[in-house]
């Protein structure tokens, strides 16, 4: 699945018809050689980790993005491809 967003250091994915092990909507984010997923409409912390400062920038992202990134969640568990999200500047 290609990125959805990339910036400092973030590489962000959803993956298509991924609703059932976290049964919510979320994203995967690699960064550093490690992985998190991310629920969308609150932000938590689902699996894995990446360094703190990251995961703030990625919360704010969330935060500015939620809308997008529901309707993209749309899209994935109904096997479409995801529209890009404009990254953190």
């Amino acid at each position: 699945m290609p990125a959805l967003s990339i910036f400092y250091g973030l590489v962000v994915y959803m993956y298509f018809m991924d609703n059932r092990q976290h049964h919510e909507p979320h994203i995967h984010v690699m960064c550093q050689g490690q992985e998190v997923v991310v629920g969308i409409p609150n932000g938590n912390v689902l699996d894995g980790e990446i360094p703190a400062a990251k995961m703030k920038l990625l919360q704010a992202w969330i935060e500015l993005h939620k809308e997008e990134l529901m309707l993209d969640w749309q899209l994935a568990v109904t096997g479409q491809q995801p529209i890009k999200i404009e990254p953190l500047r």
